[in-house]
């Protein structure tokens, strides 16, 4: 294995379909692949999703050479870490596996009491715990769903106002005061091998810098080809302190692969003209919408990887074209040009 360098240091890595280039997390020894496989919509998230689809991505990704599987005990109540688990299990040394604490699951006897996004969940509630017993808690519960020995990554899951509101200070209290010290307990020993944060939103991970030292953040939504929002002063910052950035949502939750939801919701009159914009450029110069929005987070020095989240082999051949569709560096160009990107977002 090659040694670990700055954010965004370039590894090309042979596979049986080609050539997938990797890049080291922060200043650990994890390389991932520059595209990699989000499991939350594979359990359901929003429409359901046939069992045989859902189990069967995740060895078709990794048959293509992905590397980077991501996870978490939220999405479908466990859902998806069983299917992850029992996927990985016989090829658990060709994947970096990231989950995700900070949710304990309960079980959930009668029906749901509130309203969730899952579709055929696993009988559970998830109950938040930021604290050193709930993140330890978190991390064993994992390994049992999905029934490994090692984990790679774990990430602290939806701390901040976006999911919390007002109760986020608590939370965000009990994360430092208690959570980190579990992260860095697990690190330090090396029964993971890199901390984070995964969230949608870049400010909490300031937040985070000033109680401890992390390795990586998962970061969804916040810097696309539609938003840049997090270009400064938050991927600055992770360039300064090598932390390495997982780009989520890539499609904005549906926008720029022809969907009708933008951040989970029906997109304001002015996302949906930018959008638009944005994809007559795409259209000048051959290239199709969502080929663009894949790519572009790759440009910039602290993102690692992209993480999109097929439902099935089908809709993963599909990204894997977009994937490898050669974009002209004039797009970028002509995308700022028109200010359609941050002026100063690297091209």
């Amino acid at each position: 294995m090659q040694a670990a360098g700055l954010p965004g240091e370039r590894i090309l890595t042979a596979t049986a379909t080609g050539a997938l280039e990797k890049r080291s997390i922060g200043t650990t020894e994890l390389e991932v692949t520059t595209l990699g496989l989000g499991c939350a919509s594979l359990a359901g998230n929003m429409s359901p999703v046939p069992e045989a689809d859902a189990r069967g991505v995740i060895p078709h990704a990794l048959d293509h050479g992905v590397t980077l599987v991501d996870t978490a005990p939220f999405y479908g109540f466990g859902k998806s870490e069983r299917f992850v688990g029992d996927a990985v299990r016989p090829r658990r040394d060709e994947v970096v596996l990231s989950t995700k604490a900070g949710r304990i699951l309960a079980p959930q006897f009668g029906p749901y009491t509130r309203q969730h996004d899952w579709q055929d969940p696993l009988p559970f509630v998830d109950v938040y715990d930021y604290s050193y017993a709930g993140i330890m808690r978190s991390f064993e519960d994992s390994l049992q769903r999905l029934g490994l020995n090692r984990i790679d990554i774990l990430l602290v899951h939806d701390i901040g106002t976006f999911v919390h509101g007002d109760a986020n200070a608590a939370h965000f209290r009990a994360l430092a005061e208690g959570g980190y010290r579990a992260l860095d307990e697990l690190r330090s020993t090396g029964t993971i091998s890199a901390i984070g944060l995964g969230v949608n939103e870049w400010e909490v991970l300031m937040d985070a810098f000033e109680i401890g030292d992390w390795d990586v953040f998962l970061l969804a939504g916040r810097y696309t080809l539609l938003e840049q929002t997090s270009l400064s002063p938050f991927l600055e910052t992770c360039v300064r302190k090598q932390a390495s950035v997982i780009c989520g949502g890539p499609f904005n939750s549906g926008i720029l692969v022809g969907g009708s939801t933008w951040n989970y919701i029906s997109p304001p009159a002015e996302i949906m003209e930018k959008a638009k914009a944005i994809e007559a450029v795409c259209t000048e110069f051959g290239v199709a919408l969502p080929a663009a929005a894949l790519q572009f987070p790759l440009r910039h020095p602290a993102i690692a990887t992209v993480l999109p989240g097929p439902r099935s082999p089908a809709e993963f051949d599909q990204i894997w074209q977009w994937w490898n569709t050669d974009i002209p560096g004039d797009l970028w160009a002509a995308l700022k040009d028109k200010s359609l990107i941050d002026p100063q977002a690297p091209i």
